[in-house]
């Protein structure tokens, strides 16, 4: 099995700063993409950034120059470092990675989630 962890989310006020982490355990071989997503209340889930396994980033526009998505490969661990926090960055986190796993002799590439943290930017 495979857990992603998530930890980091709260309540901010705007302006603020938060950072959160999600760490991937269990029986991991190797892990490519990792990335952070967002679900606004009432909105669709969206890729907020995403970061290769060399250290490719991408933002969505709308977080670019506020927002850095880091990792630790030897740590199996993503971060995203959220600076000068708006309302409208009010949402649940998701992180994301696509793990690769043997079962019995054979690679298995999935994509996994973890379960969500809170970020809430409120006065």
């Amino acid at each position: 099995q495979v857990q992603l962890v998530e930890s980091g989310g709260g309540l901010v006020q705007p302006g603020g700063s938060l950072r959160l982490s999600c760490a991937a355990s269990g029986s991991i071989f190797s892990i490519s993409a990792m990335g952070w997503y967002r679900q606004a209340p009432g909105k669709q889930r969206e890729l907020g950034a995403d970061i290769s396994s060399g250290g490719i980033t991408n933002y969505v526009d709308s977080v670019k120059g506020r927002f850095t998505i880091s990792r630790d490969n030897a740590k199996n661990t993503v971060y995203l470092q959220m600076n000068s926090l708006k309302p409208e960055d009010t949402a649940v986190y998701y992180c994301n990675a696509q793990i690769t796993r043997v079962l019995a002799g054979r690679a298995n590439v999935d994509v996994y989630w973890g379960q969500g943290t809170q970020v809430t930017v409120s006065s």
